[in-house]
């Protein structure tokens, strides 16, 4: 079990296993988060705690974020149907990403 939380500890995602992959986006968000996305589908990730979203472009997507700290913490599709979410996996530990 894995588990990410943002900096103040208020949002925690937990998935069942490391990512054997990260993206580095350089979208025009998600080049200024700085967030490196693991993707998983939505039944393997389980968020805890208070985000608030974002959403531009053609929104499709959410850009979950802690409503205290403001560190992104994932991003989930608008279509319930979509089978892929992003967790950012700079919120793991450093030995995660290793």
């Amino acid at each position: 079990m894995i588990e990410a939380s943002c900096q103040c500890g208020e949002v925690t995602i937990t998935v069942e296993e490391a990512p054997l992959t990260v993206t580095d986006c350089n979208c025009s968000a998600c080049r200024r988060k700085g967030a490196l996305w693991a993707y998983y589908r939505p039944a393997q990730v389980k968020v805890s705690g208070d985000t608030d979203f974002y959403m531009w472009g053609d929104r499709t997507l959410r850009s979950h974020r802690c409503k205290i700290c403001g560190n992104t913490t994932h991003w989930s599709p608008v279509d319930p149907n979509l089978e892929r979410m992003g967790v950012n996996a700079r919120l793991m530990t450093p030995e995660i990403l290793a």
